[in-house]
């Protein structure tokens, strides 16, 4: 994909499943318990890719910059966008190269409204270090209704973002989606403990949200273009690992997908 062809007039969105394994997110396409991601999933399902940190905060500060998951077996996985620094490998004629730090501040400098719709603790602006990401946005949001702790936060994360979607700027619409992150137990009714089963059912919940989304840009006028991925995974015991920030295959392994959303003229 080389986006130098859809910016400035196309919106960009970046949503982060956080938390979510690629293992859990693939069986539940092939289980086809993801009809709405499917709409946007190629028919290989999601693509299983390296994340380049173990937990959110380093991860999202290298997505920002441009350092995307990387593709599986590929020695340089060729970036969509990226901060420019001397001696890249992996930028080319087809990556978005910018001079500012991060994609947000530079589609800022070009146009965009740039839009956070917050998500788990690094984005709650409680204290210092949960404000860094918020405050590289234009316009960033957060409570307790988008956090962790609320089951249908995803809903209420989505109608957020739609607010923002009558803007007749082009959009850089972010969301970090906070179902997935734990707890998840409550999406099993029953369940007192999260494990491997809690985390899909907080996906299927997810997906059981995105048409919202999904319908709020039908009646945008502009194009989306869509990364959807997740910026680590969770382990559950998996060789004696819980949880993630460790280097465990099931945390440093995520989905991911690309999409345009192009309307018909």
């Amino acid at each position: 994909m080389n986006i130098n062809n859809l910016i400035p007039e196309t919106d960009f969105v970046f949503i982060t499943i956080d938390s979510l394994r690629y293992d859990a997110a693939q069986e539940l396409f092939l289980e086809d318990k993801l009809p709405n991601f499917k709409k946007w999933l190629p028919k290989e399902g999601w693509e299983k890719r390296f994340t380049p940190a173990s937990f959110t905060f380093p991860a999202h500060h290298a997505f920002f910059g441009g350092f995307l998951p990387t593709k599986i077996n590929e020695k340089i996985t060729p970036r969509l966008f990226a901060s420019r620094f001397q001696g890249s490998e992996s930028t080319t004629p087809h990556t978005y190269t910018f001079t500012e730090s991060t994609i947000i501040a530079s589609l800022e400098n070009i146009g965009y409204d740039t839009v956070c719709i917050g998500g788990v603790g690094f984005f709650n602006k409680q204290t210092a270090i949960s404000n860094v990401f918020p405050d590289m946005f234009q316009y960033s949001e957060w409570s307790e209704k988008l956090g962790v702790t609320e089951k249908y936060s995803t809903a209420y994360q989505f109608k957020k973002a739609e607010e923002y979607l009558n803007h007749e700027n082009p959009l850089f619409l972010f969301i970090n989606i906070s179902a997935t992150h734990q707890p998840t137990h409550f999406y099993i009714e029953g369940k007192e403990k999260d494990d491997y089963q809690t985390h899909k059912a907080a996906l299927i919940y997810v997906d059981s949200q995105l048409q919202i989304l999904q319908e709020a840009f039908e009646k945008r006028k502009r194009d989306q273009f869509i990364i959807a991925c997740s910026d680590h995974g969770t382990a559950f015991g998996e060789d004696g690992q819980w949880g993630h920030r460790n280097g465990h295959e099931v945390v440093m392994t995520v989905p991911y997908l690309e999409y345009l959303n192009k309307k018909q003229k």
